[in-house]
């Protein structure tokens, strides 16, 4: 049973299956062309929802029987390229998502040295020679030719941007950059070519499209250093395989052509193409892109291993269990890229500003204007015009949650944590309480005898003997203690015949001819009897995960209420309870999988469920934040919310830790749009920045966009340095 199911499986009842595509989208060069895509998507009647990401230059569109053609064409139609993704076939493409981000990053590069390299020297020619008194006829037509080229090569992504969406009749954010420049150049040249005296100002048009274009340019840097998270996931998969071959012989092909069932070998120190299931051999395997635990696994015939594991030893041979384009790590690298350009919940509100903000300056740039010029002063109405059109641009508000949400769902990947979306690592970040499970999440679902009561006449040995030997068919995880046991103390183990399981009480059966009884009650973990008479009592507990006392108590420590549900006696839970510092009021027992249900939705808020995974799937699905425990190669990685280590319940506090830390993130950047916006539209509508208002508003502009930016560096550079000091 999967972990989350997210929707039932279609039946003829239920209509036609749900759709979903991936597209890759060219030509956005601000986070308000993802929007203008996104609302054109959602406006579509077979559409259910979609996802556009300017950095990553994706959409995924969900929905019941879709046209593929009529949905590209829907893209295409606003001005940009876009062609299908088939994910489910390959997985995430290294090489697309490479290419387009390096092509971003290096047609604004150019831009932005065109444009800089043009404007400074012209700007500082400008000043000097008004200091200096040389200003002579030639000064204008240098400024105007310098700011020509500027516009042409600089502005052209802009000016196409922005006549695609006017062309729609519609607006983005390319159309307040296009207009101020050209209106400020389109004024300085009437006023230049007819030799009126009045201020010119070419220089504010070629510094804004060079000052935009800087920021357009680390803007792409810092995008794809942000998402090097899947790329570097890709690049942990080797390219190639070596084929064992029936004859003994072997060929080197490519790994995404490996099929399910071949044989393949690994060499010391080569990392694994493709999951499979060690047929000889015995090797250290680095599994840290499973369990984000560096330490090698010891790994021989029969264990399996994930792909892009590192083998470190000894040669093994393995038998593939997945084809090559469906290994563990495209699968956790397409989960991460999805999560990566999935929009939060909180980027609706900067959507919504969005969606009208353009308009809304469109209009109180034309009434400053107007304002400006009744009042008797062109000048100001010129320059304060194009000062609100620049000013009010707002790609600092597009890019303040996509952006923190690439870094947390990638600093989240390399610890070993899969989030499945930006809504989930939001509602985490904002969450109180986390309720545990505890048999295989808190405990390791492995009980172990403790201790072992005879009664008189009875020896130790003799009394577990009799104990195991009518355990041995049974498969309850007590059961299988009592018998391991058994076997550590070398007991020859008994034939039983009659054996009878009575689910939730114990077992019966015969042994020597006599009825052996081994019964559950709340004193002792087991009764044995012979024939109706007790004869001793086992002892057995399911002990605690190293990590799990210090992981509760560094919740705690965040403010975090943590309550445990299990469905052990009320002794057993209680003692575990203590154990971990819990209230007696924080420990449910005795809970059937419809109480857990009931219980977790009891909790007001937003409460995160941590689970195995194996039987807490209604608990886990209830809360709507289901944290499976459970390895990245298990079912759990297409089902649930978010799939941690299964060893580490550490990871648990990790995770909680980095979804504050990203959203709080998010909060600072939205705030710092805002406010700038808020600050910066008045100052420019009274002319309070003076004549070179616009090339004021174009720094200004640069400056939120890198303080936006440089936000989510320093919470990548924060998270990379506490992933560091974690003791391996």
């Amino acid at each position: 049973m999967p972990l989350l199911q997210q929707a039932a499986t279609p039946t003829e009842n239920d209509g036609p299956a749900p759709i979903i595509l991936r597209i890759r989208v060219t030509g956005m060069t601000c986070a308000g062309c993802a929007a203008s895509i996104q609302r054109a998507l959602e406006a579509r009647s077979d559409v259910v929802s979609a996802s556009v990401s300017f950095l990553s230059g994706t959409a995924e569109i969900h929905g019941a029987q879709l046209d593929t053609a009529s949905v590209l064409e829907t893209i295409r139609d606003r001005g940009f390229g876009a062609d299908l993704v088939d994910d489910a076939a390959s997985g995430p493409d290294r090489s697309a998502v490479e290419t387009q981000q390096q092509a971003a990053e290096r047609t604004w590069r150019q831009r932005a040295i065109v444009g800089m390299g043009l404007w400074v020297p012209l700007e500082l020619l400008h000043w000097t020679v008004s200091a200096m008194h040389w200003h002579g006829p030639w000064m204008p037509w240098v400024m105007f030719c310098g700011a020509l080229i500027i516009i042409v090569f600089a502005g052209s992504e802009f000016y196409r941007s922005a006549w695609a969406a006017a062309t729609r009749g519609t607006t983005n954010m390319d159309t307040l950059i296009s207009l101020g420049a050209t209106t400020a150049f389109v004024y300085s040249s009437v006023a230049f070519l007819l030799q009126l005296d009045v201020a010119t100002y070419f220089s504010e048009a070629a510094g804004l499209l060079g000052i935009v274009s800087l920021g357009h340019w680390f803007e792409a840097r810092a995008s794809s250093r942000a998402g090097s998270a899947v790329r570097e996931l890709l690049r942990l998969q080797p390219e190639t395989a070596e084929i064992l071959h029936d004859d003994g012989s072997s060929s080197v092909i490519a790994a995404g052509t490996v099929e399910r069932g071949c044989r393949i070998a690994i060499r010391p120190g080569a990392r694994i193409p493709v999951d499979g299931v060690v047929l000889d051999g015995r090797s250290a395997v680095d599994e840290s892109i499973v369990t984000g635990e560096s330490i090698p696994v010891d790994k021989g015939p029969g264990d399996t291993v994930a792909a892009g594991s590192m083998n470190s030893t000894g040669r093994l041979i393995l038998r593939t269990t997945v084809d090559g384009r469906h290994t563990t790590v495209t699968r956790i690298a397409e989960l991460v890229e999805k999560a990566q350009t999935s929009r939060a919940p909180i980027q609706r509100l900067a959507d919504r500003i969005s969606s009208v903000f353009v308009p809304a300056v469109l209009i109180i740039a034309a009434g400053t204007l107007t304002f400006w010029w009744l009042a008797g002063d062109r000048a100001t109405a010129i320059t304060a015009a194009v000062t609100v059109l620049i000013i009010s641009c707002p790609c600092a508000l597009g890019l303040a949650t996509p952006m923190a949400v690439m870094v947390g769902a990638g600093a989240a990947s390399q610890r070993g944590i899969l989030i499945r979306s930006a809504e989930t690592l939001e509602r985490i970040g904002r969450s109180q309480q986390v309720v545990f499970d505890k048999t295989g999440t808190l405990t390791s679902g492995r009980p172990e005898l403790t201790n072992v009561s005879p009664s008189a006449g009875y020896s130790e040995d003799r009394l577990l003997q009799l104990a195991a030997s009518v355990e041995a068919p049974a498969e309850h995880p007590l059961a299988r203690a009592i018998v391991r046991a058994a076997e550590t103390r070398g007991l020859k183990l008994l034939p039983v015949s009659n054996f009878e399981s009575v689910p939730g009480r114990g077992v019966r059966g015969q042994v020597e001819g006599q009825w052996i009884v081994v019964d559950r009650d709340p004193q002792a973990t087991s009764r044995v009897s012979v024939d109706g008479t007790w004869i001793g009592t086992l002892a057995l507990t399911d002990q605690l995960r190293p990590d799990a006392i210090a992981a509760v108590a560094q919740l705690q420590q965040m403010g975090i209420a943590v309550a445990l549900l299990t469905g052990d006696r009320r002794d057993t839970a209680f003692r575990i309870g203590q154990s971990l510092g819990l209230r007696p009021d924080d420990v449910f027992a005795e809970a059937t999988p419809e109480s857990k249900v009931a219980t977790v939705r009891a909790f007001r808020g937003d409460v995160v469920m941590v689970g195995d995974g194996l039987n807490d799937a209604a608990a886990l699905a209830a809360s709507g934040l289901g944290v499976a425990l459970a390895s990245g190669t298990d079912v759990a990685i297409e089902a649930a919310a978010v799939v941690i280590p299964g060893d580490r319940v550490s990871a648990v506090p990790e995770l909680f830790g980095l979804a504050r830390a990203t959203l709080q993130t998010i909060r600072q950047n939205l705030f710092f749009a805002f406010l700038y916006n808020t600050l910066a539209i008045p100052l420019a509508a009274l002319g309070l920045l003076g004549t070179s208002g616009p090339l004021w508003a174009a720094l200004a502009m640069g400056i939120s966009d890198f303080t936006v930016v440089g936000n989510a560096v320093r919470l990548k550079r924060r998270l990379d340095r506490a992933r560091r000091q974690q003791p391996s």
